[in-house]
């Protein structure tokens, strides 16, 4: 049998040497994040032989694990928690073998005009279902709570959904918008309020208002509806965990079909998952699919996933519109190149924050030109007390580095914006005005991560080319695409979506 090489050791063709003949499997995925690896998975799963290509040097995209170099404890660089609706990442966490776990029950706080106040517990993205509740009266103040009580009596049609910024401030005024909404939404997708289509960024509000006529009814129909408990989950040991596992199950596929070729094999596969693959070409032979690499690999399958914006304009010539005689002439969707990131994750030294005094975090509101730091004194748009978020983390970081040793991080980029890097002092400043505790000089260690270009904004006008080729790469024959580009932010719908869109494969 011929060995395989290490896991995640790029092919390479020797000079002088032609490329390999072309390998034949089941099935391609290209693009090695989350939506890559469940898509590969689930294939595996249904017993086909899957080769999946990734471009960079590792697997997992904007989830990955590190350490400090001090502290022998993994910790998130990336994305560290999942949001709770639905059951599809808990699900594969499971049959992974991972366990799963609700975050400490602390509120998260906000930080506009240079002040922090708790958010408002009963609320959709910062959208208060009770304008008059106390903890939104004080971080909007009496005059805010008069315009957002309006909501309440405004006509139904006193209401603008271009996009989430406008619907907010047509029926609970700029105070709720610039101050609630604003540190929570652009938070999570790194773009500006007017940049977000509300329908993508939160599905069912639209459906719901159309039923109440206020957008504060609406937020408290779908918080009635929301299952009881935390709204994110994260694992133990870490988000990263999940890319780990799915990366040594699909792995392991190719050694289990080297062992027990099929008759309709050309040959053992050398790795089921490769890195260092950026694809050079892609083209259809008969019914297959044939994609070649720039370092020389060329694989041939009936069905092809595509994970990545990058490859799309590759498959125009043979992506069918709904009821047209002949492929081609689709528009290829066009994201909008994403915010540049940069995460700067500190190990302190400061019993002070044993009692968490601003709970599990904050979000941070940008200035009114959607930048961070000329009016509130803060660069960065957000930060996780990730000691006092996850006891896993607590009990592990606090074995190692002993009692008073805490773990933050701190995200800096917005989109349209050059993100300069922070430096470990600029992020315990910052990090200082946020928790109200000077940390200056208790910094042990520090890692910085920079993702570059995060997923692109989900404009209204994206999501309409994105839905418009999804459903013409529905009625191209073996052929699928999924990942963050197009289903969105977040895990839970990446997940869910990637397990969809193959099933029909």
């Amino acid at each position: 049998m011929t060995p395989l090489p290490p896991l995640g050791a790029p092919a390479h063709v020797p000079s002088g040497r032609p490329a390999r003949p072309p390998e034949h499997v089941d099935a391609v995925v290209v693009g090695g994040g989350i939506g890559g690896l469940v898509a590969a998975r689930t294939l595996v799963h249904r017993g086909l032989q899957v080769v999946l290509l990734e471009a960079s040097d590792r697997v997992g995209g904007p989830v990955r694990g590190g350490a400090f170099g001090s502290l022998p404890v993994r910790l998130d660089l990336g994305a560290e928690s999942f949001a709770a609706r639905g059951t599809a990442v808990t699900d594969l966490a499971e049959e992974l073998g991972l366990d799963v776990v609700s975050p400490a029950a602390l509120s998260a706080w906000g930080y506009a005009a240079g002040r922090a106040f708790p958010l408002p517990k009963a609320g959709v993205l910062g959208i208060p279902s009770l304008p008059w509740a106390p903890d939104v009266r004080r971080a909007i103040g009496w005059p805010g709570v008069a315009r957002a009580a309006l909501d309440r009596v405004l006509p139904r049609f006193v209401a603008d959904t271009t996009d989430l910024g406008t619907l907010v401030r047509s029926r609970l005024g700029r105070r709720v918008a610039e101050r609630l909404v604003a540190p929570v939404a652009t938070g999570v997708h790194s773009a500006p309020l007017d940049r977000l289509d509300v329908a993508a960024v939160a599905p069912g509000l639209l459906d719901a208002f159309a039923r109440t006529g206020s957008l504060s009814r609406a937020v408290g129909e779908l918080r009635a509806a929301a299952p009881a408990g935390s709204a994110v989950r994260g694992i133990d040991g870490g988000i990263h965990a999940i890319v780990e596992a799915l990366t040594g199950e699909v792995a392991a596929s190719a050694e289990e079909f080297a062992d027990s070729p099929r008759t309709d094999a050309t040959g053992p596969i050398h790795a089921a998952v490769r890195v260092g693959q950026q694809v050079d070409g892609v083209e259809r032979v008969g019914a297959d699919w044939q994609v070649t690499t720039t370092v020389g690999d060329t694989v041939r399958a009936p069905r092809l996933v595509v994970t990545t914006p990058q490859l799309a304009p590759l498959l125009a010539p043979w992506v069918t519109e709904p009821g047209a005689e002949s492929p081609g002439g689709v528009r290829v969707p066009t994201p909008e190149r994403g915010a540049d990131i940069w995460l700067a994750t500190l190990l302190l030294d400061a019993p002070e924050l044993d009692d968490a005094p601003r709970g599990s975090g904050l979000l941070v509101a940008p200035d009114a030109d959607g930048t961070s730091g000329s009016t509130t004194g803060v660069r960065a748009k957000a930060l996780t007390h990730a000691t006092a978020k996850w006891p896993w983390l607590a009990d592990r970081v606090r074995a190692a580095a002993g009692p008073g040793a805490h773990v933050v991080r701190l995200s800096y980029g917005r989109i349209g914006t050059t993100t300069e890097p922070p430096t470990a002092d600029e992020a315990a400043r910052d990090a200082s005005a946020l928790l109200g505790v000077d940390l200056t000089d208790r910094v042990r260690d520090h890692l910085l991560q920079r993702w570059d270009g995060s997923l692109p904004p989900p404009t209204p006008a994206y999501r309409a080319e994105v839905t418009a080729f999804t459903a013409a790469v529905g009625h191209t024959p073996g052929l699928a695409v999924t990942g963050g580009w197009i289903a969105g932010t977040g895990l839970a719908a990446i997940v869910t979506h990637a397990q969809a869109a193959v099933a029909a494969l």
